[in-house]
């Protein structure tokens, strides 16, 4: 098991209720104990009712930097398809200020073809996508470390979301302080193994990586029993940021709650 501390996360995804109640949320999972919150960045829902209610990603962001004060905060992740990057760098950099340093810079290359096709970007193919996302990256550092005044910590952390090994887990140990990987123990296992490889070729340290993977509500077992063997397979494969995802029009925390109380009693 990485002797990296375990941290919890909690993603309120903007969608299907009103700001008030997404807003406490937030609130409510920075009192529990969380340490850090999320959004997402999608212009429709992902889930149930396509055409349902939905909010814009950072300026949400702003909102959260406003409504919080302890958490860490960012988007997981935003898509660099849908911004200029010296845009996007200048933003989170001012996010980063109205934060007071808590801002996570989450970012990928986009995969939800609604969202250009409705918004007027090219969808292109993975590979394109992904092509841009790589060149786009430096662009995006430059334009945070030249802003003036600078990021409130030097620099603003970088988390990078996917799992392609050839590239993207390339860019993530060149690049990114936190990965954030899907899938169960042994593929996150065999992605950390690979991830590991890409920092020996470009001379990283992969214990500077974090690796964090999603947890929905019914993928948190009640019984603590299952659940403590549940999130060890994941402890032993690599991960040790576990983010809980909920949706309006409540965004219950339910599951954020045990996930909290499982850390509590290790």
């Amino acid at each position: 098991m990485s002797e990296r501390a375990i941290r919890i996360g909690f993603q309120a995804r903007p969608q299907h209720g009103s700001y008030d109640a997404m807003r406490a949320s937030w609130v409510r999972a920075e009192e529990l104990g969380v340490d850090a919150i999320y959004n997402w960045d999608h212009f429709y829902p992902l889930y149930d009712d396509p055409d349902g209610p939905h909010f814009e990603c950072w300026t949400l962001i702003a909102a959260l930097a406003e409504a919080t004060s302890r958490v860490e905060i960012g988007a997981l992740v935003t898509c660099m398809s849908y911004r200029n990057p010296n845009l996007l760098g200048d933003m989170a950099r001012t996010v980063d200020h109205i934060s007071d340093g808590r801002l996570t810079l989450g970012i990928g290359s986009g995969w939800f073809e609604r969202d250009y096709e409705q918004f007027g970007y090219e969808f292109g193919t993975a590979i394109t996508r992904l092509h841009a996302f790589r060149d786009a990256i430096p662009v995006v550092k430059e334009r945070m470390a030249i802003g003036n005044p600078p990021p409130v910590r030097g620099r603003v952390p970088i988390m990078i979301g996917g799992g392609g090994e050839k590239v993207m887990l390339k860019l993530v140990a060149q690049h990114a302080d936190i990965w954030h990987g899907f899938g169960e123990p042994d593929v996150i296992r065999h992605k950390c193994e690979v991830l590991d490889a890409h920092c020996a070729t470009v001379g990283r340290d992969p214990a500077e990586i974090e690796r964090s993977i999603m947890l929905n509500e019914d993928e948190i077992p009640h019984d603590p029993a299952e659940l403590d063997a549940h999130l060890q397979a994941f402890l032993d494969a690599g991960a040790t940021f576990f983010i809980y995802g909920s949706s309006g029009p409540n965004w219950p925390l339910d599951g954020l709650e045990r996930l909290l109380a499982w850390r509590a009693a290790r």
